[in-house]
């Protein structure tokens, strides 16, 4: 089995779906209310356990009553959860979302990883060894422990980083990153092509996506773009996470990376096709061969 750790965020996200957005000093009714993990790191973490990986998820929870109702959610998706604050009184990020019933396109708010620092983990050696890191940008200080842990690892395991925004430490980890994966908003300071920016920063691959557009590619074996399946979009919340959890599986394969993106291309359309944050792991289960299903 391959296995794939995620390093960064979770959140608990409290999902509304709506017919419209609000407007100012405005309230709407809701036609549909879920509350799950979220969080790219973690979203990322549940794909890649529906696709059978061994999924451990590195990340900052604590003890808090809405901490431990995502680590249970996780848990119940197949997720390996460690965290770096067990027990302790750390403040857990919460996420507002509203679902658009009539585009699927989602709107958030949260605090995401800026209420506290989390401290490094000090149980990096204990875990599973991973064929694949991915990075979400989150929880400086946990990722630069792990950047430094896989450094003993021989071989030293593939690194993915997850970019859709930018972030002080993404200039720390492009020049470790063997496949950057960014959005098409994704900017690197100093540079007006992102390919180019995250290349010259160090990155050995780039993938840009662009929502319902070609995903494109860079990497030693050349350049090229992938379709993307043409699906209805229901419901976008987590869609590109699902693509990171995908492409981390896939190349924990060894799968060359346009082969890669058309796999993780699959997944994201299977996600976007489906309303709410966790119906649509069943149809990517089903999909699995009966021996790799989880």
């Amino acid at each position: 089995m391959r296995t794939c750790w995620f390093v960064g965020l979770t959140t608990l996200d409290v999902v509304h779906r709506a017919a419209g957005r609000p407007g100012r000093d405005e309230k709407v009714t809701a036609t549909r209310q879920d509350v799950a993990a979220g969080g790219p790191a973690a979203n990322a973490a549940v794909t890649a356990a529906a696709l059978g990986a061994r999924a451990v998820l590195v990340t900052a929870l604590g003890s808090s009553p809405v901490a431990q109702a995502a680590r249970a959610d996780l848990e119940s998706c197949g997720v390996e959860v460690h965290d770096v604050v067990a027990g302790e009184d750390f403040p857990f990020a919460v996420s507002a979302v509203l679902v658009d019933d009539a585009t699927g396109e989602r709107s958030v708010v949260s605090a995401d990883a800026a209420l506290a620092e989390a401290p490094a983990p000090a149980f990096l050696a204990d875990l599973p060894a991973p064929d694949v890191v991915l990075f979400d940008g989150h929880h400086p200080v946990i990722a630069r422990a792990a950047v430094g842990h896989l450094e003993t690892r021989t071989p030293r395991p593939q690194v993915l980083l997850d970019a859709g925004r930018w972030r002080p430490l993404f200039a720390e980890l492009l020049p470790v990153a063997d496949v950057a994966a960014v959005s098409a908003r994704f900017t690197v300071p100093g540079y007006d092509d992102v390919t180019t920016g995250a290349h010259a920063l160090g990155a050995g691959g780039v993938v840009v996506t662009h929502g319902g557009g070609p995903v494109e590619w860079s990497g030693p074996d050349g350049v090229g773009t992938v379709d993307v399946p043409a699906v209805e979009a229901r419901d976008t919340l987590g869609a590109g996470d699902a693509f990171h959890g995908a492409l981390a599986v896939t190349l924990a394969d060894g799968a060359a990376l346009p082969a890669a993106c058309a796999a993780a291309n699959e997944v994201a359309a299977t996600r976007v096709a489906h309303v709410g944050p966790r119906e649509w792991l069943a149809e990517v289960r089903a999909a699995m061969p009966s021996a790799e299903r989880p």
